[in-house]
C-alpha cells in the first residue's frame, strides 16, 4: 500500500506539534536544560515565550540530541503495527540526532526484516527541516509510496534555502560561530550577520550589514535572487513576531510572495541562536 508508512521527524524542525498532527507526522523531541537548574526539559514542554524570557534574563541553555533509546521507543510501535517508517532528521552538520536514527534503523531492520525504515538527513534546521517535512506530508497525501517520497525529498534537500539573522552575537560566540572579538565589535557597531545553512548542513556566515532592518531586507533580496516559482515560504522567529511580520510584508509587497507559515524558533535551535533570531526558508535554484 502506498500509504502504509508513517512520517516521523524531530522537534528541530520547529513546527508546532499541533501542526505536525494536521500533517499526520509524528515528532521525537530534542531536549535542553538551563545550566542554573540542570533539569532537562523536552522541546515544547513549556511555553516558548517563557523560554525566551528566561534567555533574555541571562539564563544559559544547553541542548542534547535525540538519543538511540528515544528512537527505539518511537520506531518500535510503528514497526510492531506492521507499518514502515520515513524519518526526516535534523542536519548531521549540526547534531548527532540523525546519525543516532540511522544506527537504530539499522539495528531494527534486523529485528523487523519485513519492514522498511528510510532515514533522510535533511541537512536542514528549523523550518528548513520543517519545509521538507511539509513537502513529505504533501507527497504522501498525493499517493507517493515511501520510496517515491524519500527519493523526491532527497532531490529537494539542496534546494531548501535557509537565511538567518540574529539580534545578539553573544549566542553565536558561545557556539563558536563567531569569535569573541567579532561579537564584541559587532555589538558595539550594531553589525548584524546574515547566515545560511550550506550544502553540508552547517550554519555559516555569508555577509554582515549595519542594522536590523538592513539584515531583514538582505534576506528578502536573497529570496528574490533564487526562489523557484512554485516554492512555499516559511519564516521562523525567536520571539520577535514584529520583525517576522515586517519580513512577510516586504516579501508580499516587493516580491509578490505570500508567506505560508510563520512559526517560532524552538528551544533547541533558539538556545544557540538566541532571542531575536529571524529566519527565512524557501525552495530555490540552489542553497
Amino acid at each position: 500500500m502506498a500509504d502504509n508508512y508513517v512520517l516521523i521527524t524531530d522537534s528541530a524542525c520547529d513546527i508546532l506539534p499541533e501542526t505536525l498532527a494536521e500533517w499526520d507526522v509524528q515528532m521525537i523531541p530534542l531536549a535542553f536544560l538551563f545550566t542554573d537548574t540542570g533539569r532537562e526539559q523536552k522541546d515544547h514542554e513549556e511555553p516558548i515565550k517563557e523560554f525566551y524570557t528566561a534567555m533574555r534574563a541571562g539564563r544559559i541553555a544547553k541542548t542534547s540530541c535525540v538519543n538511540e533509546e528515544a528512537f527505539v521507543s518511537a520506531f518500535t510501535p510503528v514497526l510492531e503495527a506492521g507499518q514502515d517508517i520515513l524519518y526526516l532528521g535534523f542536519s548531521s552538520g549540526l547534531s548527532a540526532t540523525c546519525e543516532n536514527g540511522k544506527k537504530v534503523a539499522a539495528s531494527l531492520a534486523e529485528k523487523y526484516p519485513d519492514r522498511t525504515i528510510r532515514v533522510i538527513d535533511s541537512l536542514a534546521a528549523s523550518a528548513g527541516e520543517g519545509m521538507l517535512v511539509y513537502l513529505g506530508s504533501k507527497n504522501r497525501r498525493a499517493g507517493m509510496t515511501l520510496d517515491e517520497n524519500a527519493d523526491a525529498l532527497e532531490k529537494d534537500i539542496l534546494h531548501i534555502c535557509h537565511w538567518f539573522t540574529v539580534d545578539d552575537l553573544v549566542y553565536l560566540k558561545r557556539g563558536g560561530r563567531v569569535s569573541a572579538a567579532t561579537a564584541l565589535l559587532g555589538t558595539a557597531l550594531n553589525v548584524k550577520p546574515v547566515l545560511h545553512v550550506d550544502n553540508e548542513g552547517h550554519l555559516i556566515k555569508i555577509t554582515q550589514v549595519h542594522g536590523r532592518k538592513k539584515s531583514i531586507r538582505r534576506m528578502a533580496e536573497k529570496l528574490g535572487e533564487t526562489i523557484l516559482p512554485d516554492s512555499p515560504v516559511f519564516i521562523s522567529h525567536g520571539d520577535c513576531i514584529g520583525d517576522a511580520e515586517m519580513l512577510r510584508d516586504i516579501l508580499k509587497n516587493e516580491y509578490g510572495k505570500e508567506v505560508d507559515l510563520i512559526t517560532y524558533v524552538g528551544s533547541v535551535i533558539g538556545a544557540h541562536s538566541g532571542p531575536g533570531t529571524l529566519a527565512l526558508f524557501f525552495r530555490g535554484t540552489e542553497r
